[in-house]
C-alpha cells in the first residue's frame, strides 16, 4: 500500500438529504432558485405550478 493512502471499507456514510440533479435539496423553492442560478429558469407563462399551489406555498414562508 503506497504511503498516506487508506485502504476503502466499502461502506459509505450518508450525508443529511437527497440531492437532485440541480444540486440542491429536493424541493419546490430550492429548484425553483437553482434553475434560476443556471439562467434556465421559466417565465410566469410557461410555469410548472399553478397560481394556486404558489401562493399556498407562499404562505409557508416566514
Amino acid at each position: 500500500m503506497a504511503k498516506g493512502k487508506k485502504k476503502s471499507t466499502g461502506k459509505k456514510k450518508k450525508k443529511g438529504t437527497k440531492k437532485n440533479k440541480l444540486g440542491v435539496k429536493n424541493s419546490l423553492v430550492n429548484n425553483i432558485n437553482a434553475r434560476k442560478k443556471k439562467g434556465k429558469s421559466r417565465s410566469k407563462k410557461h410555469s410548472k405550478v399553478s397560481r394556486k399551489a404558489y401562493k399556498k406555498m407562499q404562505k409557508g414562508w416566514k
